[in-house]
């Protein structure tokens, strides 16, 4: 099967898709769909991107009806996957009047207790869900369809035993649906613990290497943010996402840019729940034209017509690489990702160039650097429960060396 319409489902579900301009499956859709229509237990694993959540949400739109009680459970690993994943299934189900709701953290519960009354699907994260479960405001018992999505972030994250919780609470009966970008061990005990027989699904693992090209250059940490305002302003790209290890450097990186003169925004975990939508929402118009994120916006998330990726922080594992890129080069479409690696970085990125074709890239000969240094709340020189910067004999030296201080040639 090539095209949507030559599956054998409701032809309102194939209308909505149409409405939405899905015509021509992906690899995944076509491999997916015809087996979990068929009811079996399937895992897929693929890049982000690659339409996996229609993969699960065609079947799911198909054989849930309105009016009997929660039908299908997803679990996602953030918010803004359960915002973008729910937005997604009110489409699939809306001319069958399907009626979705969303449960996370960060918000009001009292408007969801409203929404779960009415509910045919839930996508929630397993935090939430759990709370529900523990309130008596969600039952479990009846579902059908269970999907775990972005399985192995959730892993990551330290979700391995509310899934456990989550899943024990789900009738025996039901059918799983498991999607990651990789298999980690902890996945195949999942497989094998909760799942009847499942068929394994294989879509890209990589994006092509025509596609999406890999450069970076070998610079000191201090000059990092010079040269990533220096690349910014020459090439123009549309739309940038780029990637920093903490909260705190995501705003330091964003902050600098804007001082520069470089429209850009900071999204992390530790900014409010409705900030952080508005800001998606925002780069999704392309305003801002340049995101700076901590991981929680490498994976999962529909964010079309990125045209570079930078690595202002070198991620840890080729895995966590490979997460981030895939924001790029998508659907047939070409991108750049470029990495700024330090000497603190040589470390993750030997395990990455193992891997991935990365080209090196000389610093430009009119490159000009003002050394920035960034500020570090580190605890050396404290006494426990004293607050940093809080006066103490022979602290004021220790202190002096991270402050950030600006050099310019």
């Amino acid at each position: 099967m090539k095209y949507f319409s030559d599956l054998h489902v409701d032809e309102r579900i194939i209308k909505a898709l149409e409405e939405m301009g899905f015509l021509e499956m992906t690899e995944v859709q076509a491999k997916a769909i015809p087996e979990a229509l068929a009811g079996k237990d399937v895992i897929v694993q693929s890049i982000t991107g690659s339409g996996k959540t229609a993969a699960f949400g065609v079947p799911i739109s198909e054989k849930t009806e309105h009016g009997n009680g929660i039908q299908a459970a997803i679990i996602c690993p953030t918010r803004e996957l359960v915002n973008q994943v729910s937005a997604e299934m009110e489409k699939f189900g809306s001319n069958k009047h399907l009626e979705t709701a969303m449960i996370f953290g960060g918000v009001s519960i009292e408007p969801q207790f409203h929404k779960l009354k009415r509910a045919d699907i839930i996508v929630g994260t397993p935090g939430r869900m759990l709370d529900h479960m523990q309130r008596g405001t969600l039952n479990l018992k009846s579902i059908k369809i269970l999907v775990l999505d972005e399985a192995d972030r959730m892993l990551d994250m330290g979700f391995i035993d509310d899934i456990k919780r989550i899943i024990s609470q789900t009738p025996e009966n039901r059918q799983t649906m498991l999607f990651s970008a990789t298999m980690p061990s902890e996945i195949v005990y999942i497989a094998k613990r909760f799942m009847k027989n499942p068929i394994n699904i294989s879509g890209e693992k990589y994006v092509s290497k025509h596609l999406l090209k890999h450069y970076y250059y070998d610079i000191k940490q201090e000059e990092k943010i010079s040269l990533l305002e220096y690349l910014i302003k020459r090439d123009k790209p549309s739309l940038v996402l780029i990637f920093c290890a903490t909260r705190h450097i995501t705003d330091f990186v964003a902050n600098e840019l804007v001082r520069c003169g470089i429209q850009a925004k900071a999204i992390h975990g530790g900014m409010e729940q409705g900030r952080r939508l508005n800001v998606l929402e925002g780069f999704h118009r392309g305003k801002p034209r340049i995101l700076v994120a901590t991981d929680v916006a490498a994976r999962g998330l529909d964010i079309k017509n990125v045209s570079h990726v930078f690595n202002y922080d070198v991620p840890k594992t080729v895995e966590d690489y490979t997460h981030r890129i895939g924001r790029t080069a998508r659907f047939g479409k070409s991108g750049e990702t470029i990495s700024l690696v330090s000497r603190e970085d040589h470390e993750s990125f030997r395990k990455i160039v193992r891997y991935v074709d990365v080209e090196k890239s000389e610093k430009p000969n009119d490159f000009r650097s003002r050394r920035v240094f960034f500020r570090r709340e580190r605890s050396f020189g404290r006494r426990p429960g004293q607050r940093f910067g809080q006066k103490r004999p022979g602290f004021k030296r220790f202190r002096k060396g991270f402050q950030k201080r600006r050099f310019d040639r």
